[in-house]
């Protein structure tokens, strides 16, 4: 070799000492070659971090596996619900069986039931908007009930909540007030022994949203009854009561809460509560409730409220076309605001 081809071999070995000496870290790499950096299946399945890895690196925060929508994004939601766990439990009505004993289901929405209830609702609605007849506080609360048992009173809370429900601009809470005899939970399938309304009035401790029941139906939801209890009528007429109450009333303005009230001339839990709403639909049975009985039962409720009266259980008229009339009356009680809306039909449950 000659000295000029050994000089160079020597210039050859130093720059690659040089670039050995200088090489950057590894891992200090640009980002594509970060990228092209491959990982055994040892390091994914002891969790390191990297491109594979099912841990998350400590510079990047975990992301949550869901999000809750916001009141701005879903309307239909409102805080107490945004409050609730997002694996909430949906309940399913049985829609078979209220179908069966008469009542309104999605799935017949032009059923001459469902077109009775219309009409029913079309006058408290226009209440609650302040359209109807008389102005009144608390107008979205609206109490359910009749003089004594077997009127039909449940039967037209559920049928009128399931019918308000269809509104596009409403969302309905159906309470089962009628806490020494509910009905009306156990009939959209809800367990007896759920807790509810009693329940959240005795324990400070509980929130609404634990005993809030969602229904299939997205804009329906159910307070059952809860725990019976020796002291409900005091516990409906506490200040807990009162401040429920009111937030219903206030704080969700598209929202109606229909109470299935007791029979007002059996327990005193009816009078308290009628104190309570703005609006009082009084079930009243064709050939079975007494007058006097109705006459009795309407004086324990307040001369502010607005009672409107529905005839249940009336029999097929044969001389008439369609077999069913409606009658409106309103009329006012002197110095009181009341008014009664009349409207027959054949509810049978």
């Amino acid at each position: 070799m000659s000295i000029i081809e050994k000089a160079i071999s020597k210039l050859e070995s130093e720059k690659g000492r040089d670039a050995l000496l200088n090489a950057p870290p590894p891992g200090s790499g640009s980002q594509s070659e970060k990228k092209a950096e491959s990982f055994s299946p040892e390091d994914r399945v002891s969790g390191e971090p990297g491109i594979n890895s099912t841990e998350p690196s400590a510079s990047q925060p975990e992301r949550p596996e869901k999000t809750v929508k916001t009141v701005e994004e879903d309307p239909s939601l409102h805080k107490s619900d945004l409050a609730e766990s997002t694996h909430r439990v949906i309940h399913h009505l049985p829609v078979d069986e209220m179908l069966a004993k008469g009542m309104i289901v999605p799935l017949r929405p032009r059923s001459q039931i469902a077109d009775e209830y219309r009409t029913i609702k079309r006058p408290l609605l226009q209440n609650i908007d302040k359209k109807g007849a008389t102005i009144v506080d608390n107008a979205n609360l609206i109490m359910v009930t009749s003089a004594l048992p077997g009127e039909g009173k449940t039967f037209s809370a559920i049928n009128l909540a399931m019918s308000i429900a269809s509104e596009q601009d409403k969302t309905v809470l159906l309470v089962d007030a009628d806490v020494t005899k509910a009905s009306a939970a156990t009939t959209l399938g809800i367990p007896d022994d759920s807790p509810g309304l009693i329940d959240l009035l005795e324990d400070g401790s509980m929130k609404f949203s634990d005993v809030l029941i969602h229904t299939d139906i997205p804009k329906l939801r159910v307070l059952p009854a809860g725990s019976l209890h020796e002291h409900a009528t005091e516990l409906l007429a506490s200040d807990n009561m009162k401040r429920l109450m009111g937030e219903l009333s206030v704080r969700y303005q598209d929202r109606v809460i229909i109470f299935d009230s007791p029979p007002l001339l059996i327990t005193t839990e009816a009078s308290v509560l009628a104190s309570l709403v703005g609006q009082v639909v009084f079930v009243v049975a064709a050939e079975q409730s007494a007058q006097s009985a109705v006459e009795e039962a309407i004086e324990h409720i307040a001369d502010d409220k607005v009672i409107g009266l529905v005839l249940n259980k009336t029999r097929k008229n044969p001389l008439s076309k369609h077999g069913y009339g409606y009658g409106y009356g309103y009329g006012y009680g002197e110095g009181a605001r009341r008014s009664r809306h009349y409207h027959a039909s054949k509810d049978e449950y």
